[in-house]
């Protein structure tokens, strides 16, 4: 890996051409009118859910206004989507120990828009003893535990033992990481870090255990063009401090990019013009895409100005570039 200083014009690329598609496929975020009883919620809430994560940290931190613009209003359809937070009390009400309408609903609240009925839910459900039994993905966990830190309750497990209990925190063998266990790493950085909000929670053993094999397993997924992990193994990179710059591979992303600034997931985007098709390859990695490119061109920025790297946020909670309200 290179030194800490990326490519401004490629990394602003990247984000330019995914915010343009993914605003293109805006109506296939859209949620359908049975979505708390028969809806699939891998097929409706989590690529709504995945939307608001990504563009609300895209809207706020980006260094480039004119992207900060385009992702607000991203974000914005997603909480209109969500009818201002109503379909959060609903999907709590009909599921009460479920976790992910509290982890949906921590990415709206952390912008500040909350929904008073789904707060007093929240806040009794996550009290329950069905709320805090032991769960086996303990990833899955850590995220549940971001998203009652950001709503503001009481965390119902400690966040470090929970985090030693991961694929991350376990520091396993280099050598025997799948794509799963790939995955899983990546969303422990994120957790950890709140999505690369607070880059200096990663430890200097885990920081270190990841500058080191980071390069490797980015050239194995790279080599298998599997986009999308290639992608959030970049977004880790970027977290991590003094963050390295692999200028080949963030080529070779760039490379993958359909004409119409998609990234497939793996492999070349769908040739059929299938627009249904086409979402379901590429909308994740798109997102990704424009996560992991944003987190370096922080990175980059923080390099050439010699700033110290790792926490984004200021006094109150706010960061370099909140100069706006949330949507």
């Amino acid at each position: 890996m290179t030194g800490g200083r990326g490519d401004p014009g490629l990394l602003d690329s990247l984000v330019h051409g995914s915010l343009g598609w993914l605003g293109e496929a805006r109506d296939f975020f859209r949620l359908p009118p049975d979505v708390t009883t028969d809806a699939d919620p891998n097929l409706t809430l989590k690529p709504l859910g995945e939307l608001a994560e990504l563009t609300q940290l895209i809207g706020v931190l980006h260094p480039r206004e004119e992207f900060r613009q385009t992702a607000r209003g991203l974000f914005a359809f997603a909480w209109n989507e969500t009818r201002d937070g109503e379909l959060f009390a609903e999907l709590i009400r009909g599921e009460p120990f479920a976790t992910y309408p509290v982890e949906l609903y921590g990415v709206f609240a952390q912008a500040g828009l909350r929904h008073a009925e789904a707060d007093a839910l929240v806040d009794t459900t996550t009290r329950l003893r069905g709320w805090r039994v032991a769960r086996e993905d303990h990833t899955r966990t850590l995220g549940v535990l971001n998203a009652e830190r950001r709503i503001g309750l009481r965390q119902h497990a400690d966040f470090g033992a929970v985090l030693d209990l991961t694929g991350l925190g376990g520091l396993p063998e280099p050598w025997a990481l799948d794509r799963r266990a790939a995955y899983g790493v990546t969303h422990d950085v994120f957790h950890l870090t709140d999505w690369g909000r607070n880059r200096q929670r990663l430890s200097p053993e885990l920081a270190g255990y990841l500058r080191l094999w980071l390069p490797s397993w980015l050239e194995n997924w790279l080599e298998e063009q599997l986009w999308d992990l290639a992608g959030e193994l970049l977004a880790v990179t970027a977290c991590l401090p003094q963050a390295p710059y692999p200028a080949e591979s963030w080529q070779r992303l760039a490379g993958a990019r359909a004409a119409d600034g998609g990234v497939p997931e793996i492999g070349a985007a769908p040739s059929s013009g299938d627009r249904a098709e086409a979402f379901t390859a590429c909308y994740h990695s798109t997102l990704v895409t424009a996560f992991a490119a944003t987190l370096a061109r922080i990175a980059s920025d923080e390099a050439e100005a010699g700033r110290p790297a790792g926490d984004t946020t200021m006094a109150g909670g706010r960061t370099p570039c909140e100069s706006e309200t949330a949507p």
